[in-house]
């Protein structure tokens, strides 16, 4: 019996298809254009996973893990830049009804009328606490240095989280603009996904009011389920793979490498969805770590092999091979925690 696509995931190869792919190698040399998130937007996809009462899509979350695929497997860059607005919008949509900044933005957010990007990865960094908080005015003030911020130029507003002296992490949303207490770098020159616009921001007392808050929570509770959630693997491993998979197909020498290179794909991917939609997300944290790692394996021996398949020609700055290998260094690093980190170096010194 066959099962017909979910429209989002028809839209989403459509785009990758005709627009992503396409120029993909022109993006990864000249940077995610205006035009190509407009068109994630037109698409739908910005709503995968927003509730329908307030204009999104409400898929299921096998939905929104394939159309990840589709768009990370085209053009990993605008994959990026644009992923960053899905965590604004779940945590909104989990948040309190009535929360004044739930009614006020995820409307917006929900339609992809306005694009939110996220500066909150620091806080994984505890002890170190490289933004703080503290309460000010009927609202709080955020000093110090978000290092990384993604889709700068591209996003209307940003969720920024900090850590306030007596351990609280606190959420809220701000404008994603140069404002009075928050100063961009220059564009930072990445091996991989300089495209996605990516900056450091200064912080120096900005201030957001208490209404644009919608979480605080005690950091080691905070922690009890982020750390174990990105134990998860993310489905652009499983895209980019799959590209450079398609890739190899394109070669006669190369397609029995595709084909058992496919086949181990196929039962990791299985088994690290399985996990990922277990209701609990603090179980199984070592299963989830390894089958994080075994497929970064495999996802650096299916872009290698694109490489080896191209040979010299390989090499060139506009050809696939290599923009998938450096697409691949990158998710190495994305969403990296320090157990995510431990599991990977022990596993490659085995």
């Amino acid at each position: 019996m066959t099962t017909t696509p979910h429209p989002l995931v028809i839209r989403a190869r459509r785009l990758a298809d005709e627009l992503l792919a396409p120029s993909a190698s022109r993006v990864d040399q000249e940077g995610v254009p205006v035009s190509h998130i407009e068109a994630v937007r037109r698409s739908g996809l910005l709503g995968v996973s927003a509730p329908e009462e307030y204009g999104g899509a409400g898929a299921p979350d096998a939905v929104a893990r394939e159309t990840a695929e589709i768009l990370a497997g085209a053009c990993c860059s605008t994959w990026f830049a644009q992923t960053q607005h899905h965590t604004p919008v779940r945590l909104l949509a989990r948040a309190e009804r009535g929360l004044p900044v739930r009614e006020r933005l995820l409307p917006a957010l929900a339609t992809g009328e306005v694009l939110s990007g996220v500066a909150y990865a620091h806080v994984r960094g505890w002890p170190r606490v490289p933004v703080r908080v503290t309460a000010e005015r009927g609202g709080w003030r955020f000093d110090g240095t978000v290092p990384w911020y993604t889709g700068w130029g591209l996003n209307d507003v940003m969720l920024l989280a900090g850590v306030s002296d007596d351990a609280e992490v606190v959420f809220a949303f701000t404008d994603a603009r140069e404002q009075p207490g928050l100063r961009p770098s220059p564009p930072m020159r990445l091996a991989a996904l300089t495209a996605a616009r990516t900056v450091s921001l200064a912080l120096d007392g900005l201030w957001v009011p208490d209404e644009s808050v919608v979480l605080r929570r005690d950091r080691a509770e905070f922690a009890r389920t982020d750390i174990p959630r990105s134990a998860n693997t993310s489905p652009a491993v499983f895209g980019v793979a799959s590209a450079a998979l398609d890739l190899l197909d394109s070669s006669p020498d190369a397609q029995d490498t595709a084909a058992a290179l496919r086949s181990r794909l196929d039962g990791l991917r299985r088994r690290a969805y399985a996990l990922a939609d277990h209701p609990v997300p603090h179980e199984h944290v070592e299963e989830r770590l390894e089958l994080r790692t075994r497929s970064y394996d495999l996802l650096r021996a299916a872009t290698t092999a694109a490489v080896v398949a191209g040979g010299g020609r390989a090499m060139d700055l506009g050809g696939t091979a290599q923009r998938l290998v450096r697409e691949a260094m990158f998710l190495l690093v994305q969403g990296q925690t320090a157990p995510v980190r431990r599991a990977h170096l022990a596993a490659l010194g085995t």
